[in-house]
């Protein structure tokens, strides 16, 4: 694109001769613009969004097994499958990942693959030309090209939608990206971390998940515990928040109410990391005081609700979970409509 200006040549009496144009690339300037827009719009983002915390906070054997893989996979260039419960701090993990690899200076970008909607997923990662749909009245950069030379990080990412799914691995397999509604690949430079809450074997059995994909991202997986696994770090996260949240509201507190870390521990924590820091931000935001307490009411493990069967039921219970499991694999995940009744 050329930016063209127009302007007067005049005699030595400031007679007006002639005008002539003066032409400007400005293709470069309009790339670096777009990119600096969206760099900023994902920029408010983050500052927007709460981290669940600044640092990894414990020292129990299951997060230095942990800590010890990381301390291997930054400094490789292959893409990594962060896997876990709700509440563990998997994008803590991929950003100690990126911090530590010699990407560290360039750009850290996160997608939360659960929270767009599928039909702007596509849009949303590989950008799209103007046109493209109703309502692109400009091209747009992906996320991928504003990682590019970084790390993005693909949150909740068995919820991508199957035709994401096949955009996903042809950019990992090519490391080029194609915008919606463009026909030019555009090399990238990215190195992929995913996460995901769910257990991507069973959803490829259930045909919801691609096998290529969960193949490719599944090259080096690391596992992060549930909080009822990490029982020796609850006193020193309960000490962390604490300390965070009383000094945002400019409180402090000298010791804790007794029997209060006990209770901590003996609670089975099933929203883990992040359930136990809202546990102790509304804590500190009602108690009276300098004594650091919480109502007993807020920590009761239901254990009816969470009783496992055992003996012949578990038995039966496992049986009806591989049968439904085989059932959704014959049928690729479909459980109603014309494909569906072809495999009944």
């Amino acid at each position: 694109m050329v930016l063209k200006r127009y302007n007067p040549f005049r005699d030595e009496q400031g007679r007006l001769v002639r005008w002539y144009a003066t032409g400007t690339e400005i293709d470069d300037r309009k790339r670096s613009e777009e990119r600096l827009q969206t760099e900023n719009l994902v920029l408010r983002e983050e500052l927007d969004r709460s981290a669940m915390f600044e640092e990894i906070v414990g020292s129990s054997e299951s997060l230095r097994k942990v800590l010890s893989v990381l301390g291997k996979v930054s400094e490789d260039q292959f893409d990594v499958l962060v896997l876990g419960e709700t509440g563990t701090g998997k994008e803590l993990i991929a950003r100690a990942i990126h911090r530590e690899s010699p990407r560290a200076k360039q750009a850290f970008i996160r997608v939360n693959c659960a929270a767009i909607p599928q039909s702007l997923i596509a849009s949303e990662l590989f950008g799209h030309e103007k046109g493209a749909f109703t309502g692109a009245l400009q091209r747009r950069l992906g996320r991928f090209e504003l990682a590019d030379g970084g790390t993005l990080f693909l949150d909740e990412v068995g919820d991508l939608p199957v035709e994401t799914q096949i955009a996903l691995l042809r950019v990992l397999q090519e490391r080029e990206i194609e915008r919606v509604g463009g026909s030019e690949p555009i090399s990238v430079d990215v190195r992929v971390l995913a996460a995901t809450n769910q257990n991507l074997s069973a959803a490829v059995a259930a045909g919801t998940f691609r096998q290529d994909l969960f193949y490719r991202l599944n090259v080096f997986p690391v596992q992060v515990p549930p909080l009822r696994e990490r029982i020796a770090d609850i006193g020193l996260l309960l000490e962390y928040f604490i300390n965070r949240y009383a000094t945002r509201v400019g409180r402090k507190f000298t010791h804790l109410a007794n029997g209060t870390l006990e209770l901590f521990k003996s609670y089975e924590w099933p929203g883990n990391i992040r359930e136990l820091q809202n546990v102790v931000e509304r804590a500190v935001t009602l108690c009276d005081g300098d004594i650091f307490a919480v109502d007993e009411s807020w920590l009761r493990n239901d254990t009816s609700a969470q009783s496992i069967p055992t003996g012949p039921l578990a038995a039966l219970a496992e049986r009806e979970r591989e049968m439904i499991e085989a059932a959704l694999a014959q049928c690729q995940g479909r459980v109603s409509g014309p494909s569906a009744r072809q495999h009944s």
